[in-house]
């Protein structure tokens, strides 16, 4: 056990040696110590210890009250911040989300067994190695998220360790353990009682991870029965088409796995099909049809969002994506001029992604041609990036002001005219010059 070493950053390690040297014990701990022992790059080192709070403060000159009440101190080293927790024992869960009181302890132990899984239950210093009293290290090599002792208890005190279960199965690549899992699926309701804020972070790591197909884990836990209903829907619709080989949570997944690991593109996977199971349609012969699902599915993912307690700017960007995602434009420089109008220059690059991973999500049917027009269509729009096309008014070589002094009064009829100029502009580049325009917008006035 003690044979592992872990290289710990000279802060943490500063705050061990100097709590030792105070003639108290002080550990690295959780999933530092986990993503060391994997060979991975650890985002925090979190310290435990069995100082007191009011002694570790007494110790370190400079320090931030981060939660005394759950005994946790941010002891700053060197411009780098570090938490350190006394030792705890956690009392009642009485809401299945925050235990009732705490409890301090001198007891590593009592420490570690109140910890949710056994690889992130491990501590480690110079002096006494690894200290891993529920065999993280064989769940590690085994690949497995297993609950320390009993899963029903664990999931009882937090209810939110059934989706981080499924979140490091997802992050890790392991699976998790069958009774661990059995729990989930018996106390999947009480995820109700956890605040949409946590679960959101905990759906965003899954979905942004190297395995979002775990979100089919998901659904059979019933945990999505609680906070995304809509993806059970979605797994269980069929598509018969030729155009698809999935049902739609499938065709999901596989897109998820296409895009880039980003938060924006990960969630306009995950919702770009979110309408189907509600518009769909099958007709005398069988095919199924979605009509209108991107403009439908946009009004959902913005709701599904606002549920989750995201930014005002994930959502418009997410919405904009769905609600675009199955643009295909007449290959004409003018229509991809008219469509880059609509969804947005800004939105273009990750529209014309989220299209790509569309296409290998579904059957091999014209899939070839499909590629082909998407491969058309962006060189198309490099063209108008590359020349820097007016496709909005911001571009246009007349402002508002220009307009206001050909005697137009300031008010709507100024975003009318500014709207025409930029039809005009997108029907031909060349007349994004000022001379054309305030004539076009002479003959505007008299017209109107």
């Amino acid at each position: 056990m003690n044979s592992i070493q872990i290289n710990i950053p000279s802060g943490a390690n500063t705050i061990i040696q100097e709590l030792e040297k105070h003639g108290h014990a002080a550990y690295v701990v959780g999933g530092c110590v986990r993503d060391s022992v994997l060979g991975r790059n650890p985002a925090d080192w979190d310290i435990t210890t069995d100082a007191l709070p009011e002694e570790v403060k007494s110790i370190f000159p400079v320090t931030i009250d981060t939660g005394l009440e759950h005994g946790t101190v941010t002891v700053r080293i060197n411009h780098v911040s570090y938490e350190v927790t006394t030792y705890r024992i956690d009392g009642d869960y009485e809401d299945g989300r925050h235990p009732k009181d705490v409890t301090f302890t001198r007891s590593l132990e009592e420490d570690l067994k109140r910890r949710d899984f056994t690889i992130n239950a491990m501590a480690y210093n110079e002096r006494d190695g690894l200290v891993d009293l529920f065999d993280g290290i064989k769940d590690l090599e085994a690949g497995v998220v297993r609950c320390v002792g009993s899963p029903m208890e664990r999931f009882s005190e937090d209810a939110l360790r059934m989706l981080r279960a499924l979140r490091f199965s997802a992050q890790l690549g392991f699976d998790v353990e069958e009774d661990t899992f059995a729990a989930i699926r018996a106390l999947s309701p009480t995820l109700a009682k956890v605040s949409a804020e946590r679960i959101q972070v905990e759906v965003l790591k899954l979905i942004c991870s190297l395995h979002p197909e775990r979100m089919e884990q998901v659904s059979e836990s019933g945990l999505s029965a609680i906070f995304f209903p809509e993806w059970d829907n979605m797994l269980s619709c069929q598509q018969a088409t030729p155009h698809h080989c999935y049902d739609v949570g499938h065709h999901t997944i596989v897109v998820m796995q296409q895009v880039p690991a980003t938060k924006v593109m990960r969630l306009a996977a995950l919702l770009h099909d979110v309408a189907k199971p509600v518009s769909k349609k099958t007709d005398n012969k069988g095919a199924d049809h979605f009509v209108g699902h991107p403009s439908l599915g946009a009004v959902m993912a913005k709701e599904i969002m606002r549920r989750w307690k995201l930014d005002n700017a994930t959502i418009d960007a997410v919405c904009r994506l769905v609600k675009y995602h199955d643009e295909r434009p007449e290959l004409t420089p003018r229509n991809v001029r008219r469509m880059v109008h609509r969804v947005g220059l800004d939105y273009m690059d990750d529209l014309l992604t989220l299209q790509h991973g569309d296409v290998l999500g579904q059957s091999l049917y014209e899939q070839q041609n499909k590629l082909e027009r998407l491969e058309a269509l962006r060189q198309m729009y490099d063209v108008i990036v590359k020349e820097q096309q007016c496709v909005q008014i911001a571009d246009l070589q007349l402002n508002g002001k220009d307009i206001m002094e050909a005697g137009i009064p300031k008010g709507p009829l100024i975003g009318e005219a500014l709207e025409h100029l930029l039809d005009m502009v997108i029907e031909d580049p060349t007349r994004n010059n000022k001379e054309f325009l305030m004539g076009e917008l002479a003959q505007w006035q008299i017209s109107r």
